[in-house]
């Protein structure tokens, strides 16, 4: 069978324009609880941070080269991410009221922007292995956007995260390490700074505690002391007192 010249270069082209199904890379998105991984908690202003740390070791920087099996997690995310809006997030923010409902409603865009990261994260990898998924890229990529805006708007304000019992599978070794991140390592980090102004002050009661021993025993010393010399006083005057006496009668016995 014989090809022609511009067969054999128009193939040659096509097959350098379509991006390469690679999958090369190991799968590293493990087992986790949702719980685990939820980035709903503290404050908000930080999520697509929060979100992104959740996934750090994916290989984000070669999509190409995120495998099967992590987009088959990076889906999980989405789906089980969703089951907590709908069946936690929503009727807890229906029944809140007030500053809780804000809060509800900042851990619930917050929650959003975990999910969505997911989903862009997984498009991302199947656009580059070759996949027509432009449309709904740019789909969720707007979602994504809109939601990250609305979680920097409400900056520093309260966000309350929800259980939610759902469990995700991965091949790799670990989902949320880093997102211990997000919450784990902040909550940790929380409570140090917590246990070191603890222990702060207890350090300074024990310095006040033996600053006011000090004073208290320099005021008994100043007190014995005060005696002593009252003591003194009190016998140098009997003495006196003993030898004015003898005087006199000394005095009395010459008349």
């Amino acid at each position: 069978m014989h090809f022609s010249a511009i067969t054999v270069l128009s193939l040659s082209a096509l097959s350098v324009a379509l991006p390469t199904k690679r999958q090369d890379g190991a799968s590293v998105l493990g087992n986790a609880a949702y719980n685990d991984i939820s980035i709903s908690g503290g404050v908000a202003g930080n999520a697509e941070a929060e979100a992104l740390a959740v996934f750090a070791n994916l290989d984000t920087a070669n999509p190409e080269n995120i495998s099967a099996d992590d987009q088959d997690t990076l889906n999980q995310v989405n789906q089980v991410a969703n089951d907590a809006e709908t069946e936690a997030f929503n009727p807890a923010i229906e029944a809140a009221t007030g500053d809780e409902a804000q809060a509800l409603e900042n851990g619930k865009i917050k929650n959003k922007v975990l999910k969505l990261e997911a989903t862009i994260l997984k498009l991302q990898a199947q656009q580059a292995q070759g996949e027509d998924v432009a449309d709904k890229l740019a789909e969720e990529q707007t979602k994504l956007d809109n939601n990250i805006a609305q979680d920097v708007a409400a900056a520093g304000q309260a966000s309350t995260a929800l259980e939610f019992d759902a469990q995700i599978t991965g091949a790799g070794p670990a989902l949320g390490d880093a997102a211990a991140g997000g919450n784990d390592a902040a909550a940790a980090a929380g409570g140090n700074a917590t246990d070191d102004a603890a222990a702060d002050d207890a350090a300074a009661a024990a310095d006040e505690d033996a600053a006011a021993a000090g004073k208290k025993g320099a005021a008994a010393s100043n007190k014995k002391a005060a005696a002593a010399a009252d003591d003194e006083d009190a016998a140098a005057a009997d003495e006196e007192d003993a030898a004015a006496a003898d005087e006199a009668d000394d005095e009395e016995d010459d008349e």
